[in-house]
């Protein structure tokens, strides 16, 4: 990805990722408070799947620098097809893609999208969460750390992020799973700081509809 185009992991404040998003109203009005990743899910299963209410012409005509698409075991083909009908800035993925799999992506995909790749943290032990990050951490951009689930995301649950203190992160990283107003502060026991906050389900009416406002107040906190 080209560096210019890529937000900056230098910062002592944490970059802000909302997720789940399905209403142009809300996405506008995410941008105008500068939100710095629109992460958007195409994963028929979710209940925030975005293409049953904006088409791929709609998400691509979004300005935007970061468009994050969400995909979960898609094939190549279709995230391929997809990241460049939506013109999506970033790929995140949130199944169980391997390194061979992300190999062949980067092949397919433009050059300046990145890659995100999620670690599901479920019951793993330290050796076994950094196994698998150093097997899928050296071809991608971002790592992001969720709470393992059947729904693969959006359960509103955190993991125990003490894990986090006990492993070696080799990218910056987002943080996801269960964040909210009453747990962001225990972040600062992290060793090393998250890039990026991802939110979704603790700041939603509905699933896919945002409570705006207490994003607002959610980006003021952690700015």
């Amino acid at each position: 990805m080209i560096e210019s185009q890529k937000p900056s992991a230098i910062s002592h404040q944490p970059k802000l990722k909302v997720c789940g998003l399905t209403r142009i109203g809300q996405i506008q009005e995410l941008i105008l408070i500068n939100t710095d990743f629109l992460g958007f899910i195409f994963y028929e299963k979710s209940p925030r799947y975005v293409l049953n209410h904006l088409t791929l012409e709609e998400i691509s005509m979004i300005g935007h620098q970061a468009k994050v698409g969400v995909f979960v075991n898609a094939t190549l083909e279709k995230l391929a097809e997809t990241a460049d009908q939506a013109k999506l800035d970033f790929i995140q993925l949130h199944g169980d893609e391997d390194k061979d799999f992300i190999a062949e992506l980067r092949k397919m995909i433009n050059p300046e999208t990145g890659i995100i790749k999620v670690i599901r943290i479920g019951k793993q032990t330290p050796d076994e969460l950094q196994r698998i990050i150093n097997d899928n951490g050296l071809m991608v951009d971002y790592l992001l750390f969720d709470t393992d689930s059947q729904a693969f995301g959006g359960t509103g649950k955190t993991f125990d992020w003490n894990l986090l203190n006990k492993i070696k992160i080799p990218l910056p990283y987002f943080l996801s799973g269960g964040i909210s107003e009453d747990n962001i502060n225990n972040t600062a026991m992290l060793h090393q700081k998250p890039f990026a906050i991802d939110i979704n389900s603790k700041f939603e009416i509905e699933p896919g509809i945002k409570d705006v406002g207490k994003i607002i107040n959610f980006e003021k906190k952690i700015r």
